[in-house]
Formats: C-alpha cells, sequence, structure tokens
C-alpha cells in the first residue's frame, strides 16, 4: 500500500469558510433567478372551426348576470369560467359554473351559457347545461374546439354522503341546430 502524499486530503474536512462560501454560493444563484424570470404564459384557444372569435368582441361579464339559482340568504358564487365562441357567429360567449355561497357541505353546480342581448350591452343567461337540481358538482371544465367540456362528480344513491361524490362523469355541450345538445364519451361513466 503506498502512503499519500498530502496528511489526509486536508479538503475533505469542512470548517466554518466552507458553509460561508455555499451560503454565499446559493444566496447569488437564488438572487439571480428571481431577476431572470421567463415570459408570462399565456394562454390561447387556437382558432377552429368553431372557435373563432373577432377581434373587437368581448366576452360577456358575469358581472350582475341573474343566474337561475335558488340561494336562500346566501349568494350565488361563480366558481369558475371560460369564454369561447360556442354558436359560430364570431362572438364569444362566457360558460359560468356557479353554486350557492354555502357555509358548510358541497353545494352543488349550475354550469351556464351567458351572452349579449341583441345588440345590448348588457349579459344574460341563454342556456342552462347543468341544473343544481341534479346534485353534481364540476371538477374539470374548459372550452375546447367550439364546445364545453366538463368533469362532474355526482353520487349513486341518496345514501352517500354529500361531501364524498362516488360517481363520475364526462359531458360534452355542443352548440347543433340551434340548441346545446350533451354527449357523454363512451365510457366516461365510472362508479
Amino acid at each position: 500500500m503506498q502512503q499519500s502524499a498530502v496528511p489526509e486530503l486536508a479538503h475533505t474536512h469542512t470548517r466554518p469558510i466552507h458553509w460561508v462560501a455555499t451560503a454565499a454560493a446559493v444566496s447569488g444563484v437564488m438572487a439571480l433567478s428571481s431577476l431572470l424570470q421567463p415570459n408570462s404564459a399565456t394562454a390561447a384557444q387556437t382558432a377552429g372551426p368553431q372557435a373563432r372569435t373577432t377581434r373587437t368582441a368581448t366576452a360577456p361579464s358575469t358581472t350582475g348576470v341573474d343566474f337561475p339559482l335558488t340561494c336562500g340568504p346566501v349568494k350565488a358564487v361563480v366558481q369558475k369560467k371560460a369564454t369561447g365562441d360556442l354558436d359560430g357567429d364570431g362572438n364569444p360567449e362566457t360558460v359560468a359554473v356557479v353554486h350557492c355561497d354555502a357555509p358548510m357541505g358541497t353545494p352543488p353546480d349550475g354550469v351556464y351559457v351567458i351572452t349579449r342581448a341583441g345588440g345590448s350591452n348588457k349579459p344574460r343567461v341563454v342556456a342552462t347545461l347543468l341544473d343544481p337540481k341534479t346534485g353534481d358538482t364540476v371538477s374539470d371544465f374548459a372550452i375546447r374546439d367550439g364546445a364545453v367540456v366538463a368533469t362532474l362528480l355526482g353520487y349513486s344513491t341518496n345514501d352517500i354522503p354529500r361531501c364524498c361524490p362516488d360517481v363520475t362523469d364526462s359531458a360534452k355541450w355542443q352548440w347543433k341546430n340551434g340548441a346545446f345538445t350533451r354527449s357523454t364519451p363512451a365510457g366516461a361513466h365510472s362508479v
């Protein structure tokens, strides 16, 4: 066995100066990374046959809309919303997932299509895609290729606690022949 020419590799023992140098290097990297950020991400819907919008048209707001939802002493809350041209007329519609602001439990959701009344700036509900009376809640929700797609969570029986849905359904609503029609992809229902 050959003896080392250097006494016990002095550089393998940590000293306070090593910790100070490491802390300074990490701080420098963190400071530099906070200065060098990527550009903000933007989500844009691709212009498909049903997703055309004109640059001057803006989607209607959910503010001030009277949703067909009875909430008693609490107010209706817009949980999620998405915009897109659903009927191919070049003007975007807004689709909103709305439920009552219940202090406890899991209130059911309603899904509503909002547009502007013929030439007016006042937004109004023109279609109910999911009635809250079904008892379902919406987990995933988007507008894709001119259609509203959602994952619905529900209950197989009335004995299931309202906190814990045990049924998952996929739903798709699309504008056809002057009305919204719902389709469910094959095999999308699960218990």
